[in-house]
């Protein structure tokens, strides 16, 4: 029988213990010697849940009841947490959530790939735990009440609407709300399903207007006569190709002691906690321990985020990434920093990777991929190995996989550090440092 016809989908269970968390951010309960996953969850509560997929030996299911809380349980300080996707660990207290992301990363690799558990280092938390997004994707509708803002339904394409985010920049949610009062009762408004909010280092913001409709002119115009203090811009049509109505569209960070000011696109990549990045910064330079003289490379390396506080401490550094935009400001912040001695490749990772070793010797190589990591990139440093590997992950699942088969062909993990970048979700991000045997 299909799983989607099993007959107990849908099944109201008897109140069940949650144990325990598991990564994804679910709790994980028992009933008749199945396992069942209960998002919005706390290791200790006694719940009422529906089933909602059903597999032969799990079940996934959503929350009904609370009917005993764990004693670590707080009120979320959001409204429509548990209903909107963004959040899974509100109802936790920020300690708690610290503690339980610690567990979760150092059991993943622990378990995975062997790793000795003295060498995965304690979490190092998040400055702040509400409104540290500097980036955010907000999805919009225009409903009977009105024009709304805020986030999918998890596992639906359902807006959930909000006021305000407590987990946002402050800046941001003043510049949601209004952007809702300018479109609310348009002609615009049945036509925007989505603003990309950006704000960085010196508050400068940017909205991107997702707008596949016609009369952009007039969008235009209207968004102008609106004088907001944000950097405008419009993403039309299938080919997402971008309109910038005010300002420049161009947004900085600051890394490094001292300070280095790096520029980059609106909609392009940053790290979203840009306080935390500082920290991630800081801990690649010294794990890096560089003597002046070796030459690197730094892949998936953006807007040289790692690239450039590298090239300080090194003899040469070459950055490679996909996206040309990135490239673009990479090159024009080394110029802007007078920092002479890196260059810029604009390559997929695992090409650009192979061309370089193929004339180059590389004494060490940094990588910070995205969620789905870098198999690819992976089988080029087995084939041609470097003595030292910095990794940079945002996803302990791929991390583990990519690790194991770095282990495997004869690299040693000296330490992996995870970060909170991400207070009240389940996502880790984190360092890990490799040495050649």
């Amino acid at each position: 029988m299909p799983d989607k016809a099993r007959p107990e989908t849908a099944t109201l269970l008897p109140p069940i213990k949650v144990e325990t968390l598991v990564n994804g951010g679910a709790g994980l309960a028992r009933h008749e010697g199945r396992v069942i996953f209960i998002p919005h969850t706390a290791a200790g509560d006694n719940v009422r849940c529906r089933i909602t997929k059903s597999k032969k030996h799990y079940a996934e299911a959503e929350l009904v009841e609370i009917i005993e809380p764990a004693d670590q349980r707080r009120i979320p300080n959001c409204p429509v947490a548990g209903i909107c996707g963004g959040c899974q660990w509100q109802h936790l207290p920020y300690s708690e959530q610290l503690i339980w992301k610690n567990k979760l990363f150092r059991e993943t690799l622990t378990r995975q790939c062997g790793v000795d558990p003295d060498r995965v280092l304690p979490i190092v938390p998040a400055p702040n735990e509400w409104n540290y997004r500097s980036r955010v994707q907000v999805k919009c509708h225009n409903s009977s009440a009105g024009f709304i803002t805020g986030f999918y339904q998890s596992k639906s394409h359902s807006v959930v609407a909000i006021d305000s985010c407590p987990i946002i920049a402050a800046g941001l949610n003043g510049l949601l709300a209004e952007l809702r009062q300018i479109f609310n009762q348009t002609p615009f408004a049945n036509q925007i399903h989505q603003f990309d909010l950006a704000i960085d280092d010196e508050q400068k913001r940017s909205v991107t207007i997702h707008y596949p409709g016609e009369n952009t002119d007039l969008l235009a115009e209207h968004l102008r006569a609106a004088r907001l203090d944000a950097d405008l811009l419009i993403k039309m049509g299938a080919a997402n190709s971008l309109t910038t109505v005010q300002g420049s569209g161009v947004l900085q960070i600051q890394v490094d002691d001292p300070q280095l000011r790096l520029n980059y696109a609106a909609g392009s990549f940053a790290q979203v906690n840009l306080e935390q990045n500082r920290s991630l910064v800081a801990t690649v330079l010294a794990l890096a321990n560089l003597s002046g003289k070796e030459d690197l490379v730094d892949l998936y390396c953006g807007m040289g985020n790692f690239s450039l506080p590298l090239a300080r401490m090194c003899g040469r550094i070459t950055g490679i990434e996909e996206s040309p935009a990135s490239i673009t400001f990479a090159r024009q912040n080394a110029i802007h920093n007078q920092i002479k001695n890196s260059s810029f490749l604009c390559a997929p990772a695992e090409k650009g990777l192979r061309e370089i070793l193929k004339h180059q010797a590389i004494e060490l190589i940094l990588l910070d991929p995205p969620r789905q990591g870098a198999t690819g990139v992976i089988k080029e440093i087995t084939q041609n190995p470097v003595s030292k590997l910095i990794y940079v992950s945002c996803d302990p699942q791929t991390l583990a996989r990519d690790l194991k088969q770095l282990i495997a062909h004869g690299y040693e993990l000296i330490s992996s550090q995870p970060f909170d970048m991400f207070p009240q979700t389940h996502h880790c991000e984190s360092v890990t440092l490799l040495q050649r045997k």
